[in-house]
């Protein structure tokens, strides 16, 4: 079925369309991109571009809102679904400590001191009483706010989920 000049056609055909790509793929360069000359040699710039009429530099920055009025604003019933991440983990229980420690009355807790849990000693060194601030911080990247925690979760991103959860956490116990 398959004869020496079968093989060498479709070989031959991989091998033309092949060509054609890296063909198509030079003239693009080409087209789009130039090496600067001057005092940029070597590098590669592009040579055409699109106005989209945009300013990308003039993006305008977006202000910080302090944390203290995202807290004062935060609902505690919203803090109860964020929790639902945190069940895997942590339980609301007095006492009952599961992977990481209870989060019984943890808001306004000395760092380190539930009972019955083995903690890394990371979390004494980062902060002494657990304040909605000092939670705060923990929750968006506790790595980066207690280097060296057991803690494997990469964080809350958005202010207000963290406000709503210490929220709820301060609802439980307190």
């Amino acid at each position: 079925m398959f004869d020496t000049m079968t093989f060498t056609k479709i070989l031959g055909g991989f091998a033309g369309a092949f060509l054609v790509f890296l063909l198509g793929k030079f003239a693009a360069e080409t087209i789009y991109h130039a090496e600067a000359g001057g005092d940029h040699d070597g590098e590669v710039v592009q040579g055409y571009m699109i106005d989209t009429g945009e300013d990308e530099s003039a993006e305008p920055e977006e202000a910080a809102v302090p944390f203290e009025e995202v807290y004062a604003m935060a609902d505690a019933g919203r803090g109860e679904r964020i929790f639902n991440q945190c069940r895997a983990c942590h339980a609301l229980e007095d006492g009952v400590n599961g992977a990481g420690p209870y989060l019984y009355n943890v808001v306004g807790r000395d760092v380190g001191t539930a009972n019955g849990y083995a903690y890394s000693g990371a979390l004494s060194e980062a902060a002494d009483v657990w304040t909605p601030e000092n939670l705060n911080g923990f929750l968006e990247n506790p790595q980066g706010y207690a280097p060296g925690t057991s803690m494997g979760y990469s964080g809350l991103k958005d202010v207000e989920d963290r406000a709503n959860l210490i929220a709820y956490l301060d609802s439980v116990g307190s």
